[in-house]
């Protein structure tokens, strides 16, 4: 897939590193005997988009600095991934925190890996794996491996966690996310022992692209009181978003099942405190129910490099068990002979957005390190919706109705 100026590219990469101080045993024997079943395609219940909403807005909410840009649908691949391995309480906390209990999560997240595909003008792949180190002190579940492959179509593979493994896990996700994440790990921690995967990648033109006399330089007004003269792109759209103290438009990618979409705060609000205030309801109906109102949208080119840790997010939003060497539980994922356990050590999250005239190039890279809308009416009424002070922006699912990415540009 070539990166094209026309193109939309959202890259999202997660990896789960599980350590113990131990390795893998049985999963040679074990791994011979993975193959994927057939695994039904459920109808969703309606409720999952907003479920999602409301861990992205939590997971932004426990995320503030500078411009943050979170994938909420990587994270959850790489989590549910993991959580099939967690047992007693570090399950509860987790199907907790992400808003799903396992069964569930693998159930519909098999059902969007099974929607995705390409059309004309737009491409959406995921991939996801998982390496095992080959040392015979880490025996793994059958029932973990077997569940990821039905579900999550993740590939396996064991490895004896050196440097080829470190290029082959990198290698993987730069493939699978055309190029936008080439490296996700410097390095493998000495007591790694396993490594869960997540690759998404998305490539859209936008519906309608800006003509060179829609570009502009205007200013923009920056958190901290500062000014800055940057590219303004204009248009006209006709799904504007309105709440109390919220205007915004949705602007469609080619084919009309992904959208961007912008959430302006009243002016005079600060955008901290407008992120705080916001819910996954209030997200989530912002986002889908648009009134058909002819805007004048600009909105500023970007391009943002955002990185942050999210251990202590997902600590503090009611998973700390999981990252505790004491009282996590991943029972179900793998055991070490040499009694060790298994628990979470970090979490890093790193994301990229470049947006201009003809659309968006995005990507986003994680590792979890564990220890042993046809043409309307033109309506009568019209907004103006001008970016030019913070705001939220989020790359929206119209099929799904669920976030790919959310972030807030609040410094250019």
């Amino acid at each position: 897939m070539n990166i094209r100026i026309v193109a939309l590219l959202l890259a999202a990469a997660m990896l789960t590193v599980l350590f113990c101080g131990c390795s893998s045993a049985e999963a040679r024997n074990l791994m011979q005997d993975i193959k994927p079943n057939e695994v039904p395609v459920t109808e969703p219940d309606g409720s999952e988009g907003s479920r999602i909403c409301d861990f992205a807005v939590r997971l932004l909410q426990e995320s503030q600095s500078e411009n943050p840009l979170l994938s909420p649908v990587s994270v959850l691949y790489a989590l549910g991934m993991t959580m099939n391995g967690a047992d007693g309480n570090t399950r509860a906390q987790m199907e907790s925190v992400l808003g799903f209990n396992a069964e569930d999560l693998n159930a519909y997240l098999h059902t969007c890996l099974a929607s995705m595909g390409e059309t004309e003008g737009m491409t959406l792949h995921l991939a996801n794996g998982i390496w095992l180190k080959d040392d015979p002190n880490l025996v793994v579940e059958q029932s973990f491996l077997q569940t990821n492959a039905d579900y999550y179509s993740a590939a396996l593979k064991q490895t004896a966690f050196d440097s080829g493994t470190l290029k082959d896990i990198n290698d993987f996700v730069k493939t699978n996310t055309d190029g936008m994440i080439p490296e996700i790990l410097k390095e493998l921690n000495p007591d790694a022992v396993m490594v869960l995967v997540n690759a998404l990648c998305f490539e859209a033109k936008w519906a309608t692209v800006y003509d060179s006399y829609s570009v502009h330089d205007r200013d923009f007004h920056n958190a901290g009181g500062s000014t800055k003269t940057v590219s303004m792109m204009s248009s006209t759209e006709y799904d504007y978003l309105e709440d109390e103290n919220t205007t915004g438009f949705r602007k469609y990618y080619r084919g009309r099942d992904y959208a961007f979409a912008a959430l302006l705060p009243e002016e005079g609000t600060d955008i901290g405190d407008y992120v705080a205030s916001l819910t996954g309801e209030k997200l989530y109906a912002l986002v889908t129910e648009p009134q058909n109102i002819k805007t004048y949208a600009t909105m500023p080119k970007l391009e943002l490099d955002y990185s942050v840790e999210l251990g202590n997010v997902l600590c503090d939003l009611g998973m700390p068990e999981a990252f505790s060497a004491e009282m996590a539980d991943f029972s179900r994922m793998a055991k070490c002979v040499s009694g060790d356990n298994i628990f979470i050590g970090r979490v890093v999250h790193k994301t990229h957005i470049t947006l201009d005239e003809e659309g968006t190039k995005a990507a986003a890279a994680t590792a979890v390190e564990m220890e042993c809308t046809s043409a309307a009416m033109e309506p009568e009424e019209t907004r103006t919706v001008v970016l030019d002070r913070p705001y939220v922006y989020l790359i929206w699912d119209c099929v799904n109705n669920m976030p790919l990415f959310i972030g807030v540009a609040d410094t250019l």
